[in-house]
C-alpha cells in the first residue's frame, strides 16, 4: 500500500486581485521528512503555507494533510500542525514560560499535564535555564526557538515554519536549526519549512521545492538538483539555471490587507 504523504497539493491556484501568488501547484511532502520551500520574497511561498495551515481558503485545486482534506475539515487539520509564522507570535512581557503555557492552553493541553508538556517543550529546544525570563530579554534566536516551542506543545505530526531564520545571525540560525532537527529526530514529525536561504536548505532539508512566480520550477534532493551543473554547483546556481531568474527578483507578493510577503 502506498505511504500517505504528509501532505499533497494538486492543482492550486491563488490570486490576490489581479496577481497570481500561487499559480498550478502540485506537491508531495513525505512523512518524517524536512521539506523545504524555497524561493526570494514574493515567489508564492508563504501563500502555500497559508493555504496548508487553513489561513487562506483552497478555492481551486485540492490540498490533504495526511489524508485529510484542508478544504472539508479545517479544524481536523489544524489539530494535526504547529505552525510557527514569520511575524512574532511570542508575548514579550510574558516570560518564556507563560508564553508557552499560554500556548498549551489554546490547544487544550489538559490541567494536569500542562506543566509536563510545557517543561518538556522549553527543554526540546534548549530553554529550560531562561524559562522564567520574559521574552524581551531573551536574544533573537532564542525568541524563534520560543516561538518553536509554542508549536511543539500540541505534539504535532507536522510542524510548519515559515522563514524560521530570517533576521538571525549565523550562530542563532545554526542553533534554531539544531533544534529543529533534533525534534524531527525524537519525534519522527514532518517538518515543512520555507526559506530563502539557500545554503540552509542544502544542509538541512531531506527534498525541496524551488518557488518562482508562484509555480515549482524545480523538485528533488539537493544532490538530484545540483547533479549536472558542476562540482562546485549551489541551489542558487539550480535557482538561476531553472529559472532564468537571479535569487531575489521577483517582485513582492500581495495580500489581502495591501501588505507584502515574504
Amino acid at each position: 500500500m502506498e505511504a500517505v504523504p504528509a501532505v499533497r497539493c494538486r492543482g492550486i491556484h491563488y490570486n490576490f486581485g489581479e496577481t497570481a501568488a500561487v499559480d498550478g501547484v502540485d506537491l508531495d511532502v513525505d512523512a518524517g521528512t524536512i521539506f523545504g520551500l524555497l524561493g526570494p520574497n514574493g515567489a508564492g511561498k508563504t501563500t502555500v503555507i497559508r493555504m496548508i495551515t487553513t489561513l487562506l481558503n483552497t478555492k481551486i485545486g485540492s490540498i490533504e494533510v495526511f489524508g485529510v482534506d484542508v478544504a472539508r475539515h479545517k479544524l481536523e487539520v489544524r489539530r494535526l500542525i504547529g505552525y510557527v509564522p514569520q511575524q512574532p507570535s511570542a508575548d514579550a512581557d510574558l516570560t518564556a514560560r507563560e508564553n508557552v503555557n499560554l500556548f498549551a492552553r489554546l490547544f487544550d493541553v489538559p490541567r494536569q499535564e500542562r506543566r509536563r508538556v510545557v517543561g518538556s517543550a522549553l527543554a526540546a529546544v534548549g530553554l529550560s535555564d531562561v524559562a522564567d525570563r520574559r521574552a524581551k530579554a531573551l536574544s533573537g534566536g532564542m525568541v524563534r526557538r520560543l516561538e518553536l516551542a509554542q508549536a511543539l506543545v500540541s505534539a504535532p505530526r507536522l510542524l510548519v515554519l515559515d522563514e524560521p531564520t530570517i533576521g538571525l545571525d549565523p550562530i542563532g540560525r545554526a542553533a534554531v536549526w539544531a533544534r529543529i532537527r533534533e525534534v524531527r529526530a525524537s519525534t519522527g514529525m514532518t517538518v515543512l519549512v520555507t526559506t530563502h536561504y539557500m545554503d540552509e536548505a542544502d544542509q538541512h532539508c531531506d527534498r525541496i521545492a524551488m518557488m518562482h512566480g508562484g509555480r515549482i520550477h524545480g523538485l528533488g534532493t539537493p544532490a538530484e538538483l545540483k547533479k549536472g551543473l558542476g562540482p562546485e554547483a549551489t541551489l542558487d546556481d539550480v535557482f538561476l539555471a531553472s529559472t532564468g531568474a537571479a535569487l531575489g527578483s521577483a517582485p513582492p507578493e500581495e495580500t489581502p490587507h495591501g501588505k507584502t510577503q515574504r
